[in-house]
């Protein structure tokens, strides 16, 4: 909860991964109060009334997830959503002037697209979350100890991508970047 509270203000990209590994966890513990206690809120050290806190958002988020029929597999639609936005930013940042530097990073990754879209199988996907996925799959490749050449050519084209459109993000979130301030 205190992670992914601190990762929604810092990094939308950071956020969405951890909540995509908070939903495995959660699958992986088969939504058992007792056992995610155990295995995600006890071992913190957390004052008593943290603990009861952060039990429940992890059961609000296995609600969510049972409530989307998303037991087995699939992403809550709230990061489903925040990936929509940032694809939104994404073609704008493609158009608007203010997205000249995010336009040549992306350029890098652009040719591996279709790779990945094909790798991933889904060829409806946007851009931007055809990213999203193969950076988690990176994340759990790593986990699991393989697939070294994925790993690096996702971090090596992908990652500068997300990093960017997040870093954007923020700033245009936070007021600090006005999108249409050069066409006014």
């Amino acid at each position: 909860m205190d992670i992914a509270q601190a990762r929604r203000k810092e990094n939308i990209a950071e956020y969405i991964l951890y909540l995509w590994q908070i939903e495995d966890l959660l699958r992986a513990l088969q939504f058992s109060p007792e056992a995610i206690y155990s295995q995600l809120v006890a071992p913190r050290n957390l004052p008593e009334q943290n603990r009861e806190l952060f039990l429940l958002w992890y059961l609000d988020i296995a609600n969510l997830l049972r409530e989307e029929g998303k037991e087995q597999g699939g992403h809550l639609n709230h990061t489903l959503h925040l990936i929509a936005d940032m694809h939104n930013l994404h073609l704008q940042l493609m158009e608007l002037p203010v997205g000249a530097h995010y336009r040549q990073t992306f350029s890098a990754l652009a040719p591996f697209l279709p790779t990945l879209r094909t790798t991933l199988g889904n060829r409806e996907m946007s851009d931007t979350e055809i990213c999203f996925r193969a950076l988690y799959a990176t994340m759990l490749y790593r986990i699991k100890g393989g697939g070294e050449k994925a790993v690096t050519d996702t971090l090596e084209y992908v990652s500068p991508v997300i990093a960017e459109l997040s870093a954007m993000y923020r700033k245009v979130e936070q007021g600090e970047i006005d999108l249409f301030e050069e066409q006014k």
